[in-house]
This record gives C-alpha cells, sequence and structure tokens, in this order.
C-alpha cells in the first residue's frame, strides 16, 4: 500500500467546521469566478457580500446565493455577525480596511488577496495590526493548492527526488490583467511573480538573495517596467532557482499561434520531476499534469488528478484559514510567513533597478514581536 506521506491525491486539511459566517469585500472577476465558485464546492458559507460598485456585488450575490448585499464595505464591516472576511480588492484599498477590520475587534480571522498590500512595509503593518487585534490573518498565495505543487513538495519533504540542485519555472502565458493594474504601473512581479517566488518559498525555504531583470511588455499601454521578468534566486547550499515570466509570449494575441503555459521542473540528486500548470489552456479550469522519476525506476510516474489551480485552490486557502481557526495554530500561508514573500517581490524589483543581487536581509525589517 502507498505510504501517507506518498499519497499525491492528498489534499490539504478541511476544516471540520464549514459553516463560519464569511463576509467578502469585492466583486471582480476572482470573486465571481474563483472564490464563491471553490467556497460553494467546499460547503462553506458566505453570508455577506460589498464592493464600491453596487450594482455588481448584486449580481455576483445573485449568482451565488449570497443572502446580504451590503451598500459599502464599511456597512458589511459593522456587521458584528460575521466570523472570518475575505479581502479580494486592489492592493492600494487593502491595509486601510484591515486596519478598520481590525478597529471593529469582531472577527476571527481575515483572508487578504496577494499582494499583501503595495510593498513589504505595508505588508508588515497588516500583520502587527492583525496581530495585535488578535485576528487571525492568512493571504491568499493560492499557487500552493495547484495540485501539481503540492504534490512536488510531497517529493521533496520524503526524498524522492533528493537534494534539489535545480528548479526552474517557465511562464508563457497572457494572464487576466485587472484595470487597477494600470493605475499603479504594475504587469507581472506583483501579480504573477510573485505567485512563483511563493512557490519557491514553499518548495524550498528562503534564498539569499534574488538577481533579477525586467523589460516592459510590448502589449501593454500604460507606462511599467515589469512585463517580462527572468530572475534567479540563490541558495546557501547550492540550489539555484530560475524562473521566466514572459507575459507578451509573441504576437500570441495579433495573429500569431501561440504556445502558452506554465511549466515548472525540479532536479534533484535522486530524480526528477517535471509539472505542467492547467492554466493559461483553453478552458483555463484544466487539470494540471506532473511526471517524476528517480535513479532506478524504469520510467515515470505520470499521478493525474480532475481538480484544477481554478477554482478550487481558493478553496484550499480559505480551508487552511478555517483550520487555523479550529487549531490555534498558524495558518500555512499566514500573513508573518508572507512577509519574506513580499520581502522577494521587493528585493526583485531593486535588484532589476540596481542590476545587482539584493539579499532579503537588505528588506526585512528587524524582528517583530508577536
Amino acid at each position: 500500500m502507498t505510504p501517507a506521506s506518498f499519497d499525491l491525491a492528498a489534499g490539504p486539511p478541511s476544516p471540520q467546521r464549514k459553516d463560519y459566517r464569511i463576509g467578502i469585500l469585492g466583486s471582480g472577476f476572482i470573486v465571481n469566478d474563483c472564490h464563491l465558485v471553490g467556497y460553494r464546492q467546499a460547503g462553506f458559507n458566505p453570508v455577506a457580500l460589498a464592493s464600491r460598485t453596487p450594482e455588481n456585488a448584486a449580481r455576483v450575490a445573485a449568482r451565488h446565493s449570497v443572502s446580504k448585499v451590503y451598500p459599502t464595505c464599511e456597512e458589511l464591516l459593522d456587521d458584528s455577525s460575521l466570523e472570518v472576511l475575505d479581502i479580494a480588492v486592489p492592493p492600494d484599498a487593502q491595509l486601510a480596511l484591515i486596519k478598520a477590520a481590525c478597529a471593529r475587534g469582531t472577527l476571527k480571522g481575515i483572508l487578504a488577496q496577494k499582494p499583501l498590500g503595495m510593498n513589504y512595509a505595508e505588508a508588515l503593518e497588516a500583520v502587527l495590526c492583525c496581530e495585535a487585534a488578535g485576528i487571525t490573518l492568512a493571504v491568499n498565495q493560492n499557487m500552493r493548492y495547484d495540485q501539481s505543487v503540492r504534490s512536488a513538495k510531497t517529493l521533496l519533504s520524503n526524498g524522492t527526488l533528493g537534494e534539489p540542485v535545480f528548479a526552474t519555472i517557465d511562464m508563457r502565458g497572457i494572464p487576466h490583467w485587472m484595470p487597477w493594474q494600470a493605475r499603479l504601473g504594475w504587469v507581472t512581479l506583483r501579480v504573477m511573480s510573485i505567485h512563483h517566488l511563493d512557490c519557491f518559498r514553499y518548495w524550498f525555504g528562503d534564498p539569499e538573495g534574488i538577481y533579477c531583470s525586467t523589460r516592459p511588455d510590448p502589449r501593454t499601454g500604460f507606462p511599467h517596467t515589469d512585463g517580462i521578468c527572468a530572475y534567479i534566486l540563490e541558495y546557501a547550499a547550492g540550489l539555484r532557482c530560475v524562473a521566466i515570466d514572459d507575459t507578451w509570449t509573441g504576437p500570441a494575441k495579433e495573429g500569431c499561434p501561440g504556445d502558452l503555459g506554465i511549466k515548472w521542473r525540479i532536479e534533484g540528486l535522486n530524480g526528477l520531476a517535471l509539472g505542467d500548470i492547467g492554466w493559461c489552456k483553453d478552458p483555463h479550469t484544466s487539470p494540471s499534469t506532473m511526471r517524476y522519476a528517480s535513479k532506478g525506476d524504469a520510467g515515470f510516474s505520470e499521478p493525474r488528478w480532475t481538480g484544477s489551480w481554478f477554482p478550487d485552490a481558493f478553496a484550499a486557502t480559505m480551508g487552511q484559514l478555517l483550520v487555523a481557526l479550529e487549531t490555534g495554530q498558524e495558518p500555512a500561508i499566514g500573513g508573518r510567513d508572507n512577509l519574506k514573500t513580499m520581502a522577494l517581490v521587493d528585493a526583485a524589483y531593486l535588484s532589476a533597478s540596481q542590476k545587482r543581487l539584493v539579499t532579503l536581509s537588505e528588506i526585512l525589517s528587524p524582528p517583530q514581536p508577536h
């Protein structure tokens, strides 16, 4: 029988109690097509919704049978019956809502969208505010809950691959960009690369530093620097992680045949694993795939899944917060852990602008009390 530690079909822990009363701030694509779809499939209990466009909030609530729509986000925050807050608003609006929720003092937990604010400094302020208020904070780093990504972590943890030597993530995709990106001047690093930086941290822990090079994406009309990004993470033991985040991919939207997708590869002293993320595909909910083998194997093993990153991972991130509330433990995607991911993003921008290796220690503040 396959040992439990080697069960690549195993999902993340699920909360025993699923009826926590969840209020949601935001009614865009990520809420309408991902959060609420995943929550309903998991049997969670979203009961209230608000956004800056009440008409859109009403449409989303009707589609997903959310019983209460508040005219404003502030009125939803005043609802003391809510136990959990799901914040899915633009990054420049997130910190103020977190601070307002903490000031009410009625919530048990908050699931915040990534990025956790505009930069590391805002993320740290959000973490400290939640800790002072006694509110458990989790961050929606949902790529950790793609089935192939979690299975790769299992192979690393149980020694199937041996000591990691080299890892890559290669994204050739045209993401679903949000309108607020033009206002902020962000394209890739804080929106897509943040997934891959967090994924490397999930797999291998924290690197010593990062080299990053960027250039504008020819398709994106507003001013920006981080359209196409390439970066290297350096680890003390010798591991190197390399990512290419290419949101241009050639003129795939301008009449040229495209070759879109996200692929990852982990090479260890004992084995090899290769994954293909089921995103940037048609349909966008295609399951991810993976192949892996160790020294002495006759060929590759190829586990398969019926679920997919979108929308299943969004039930997993909320589920991790609810499990944390049940157990009293820090969520696997807790706010304090996410500070390292936010620091890596800031380090990537600094590296690209100064054309040098930037260490995590240059970004991180001195340790703060819990």
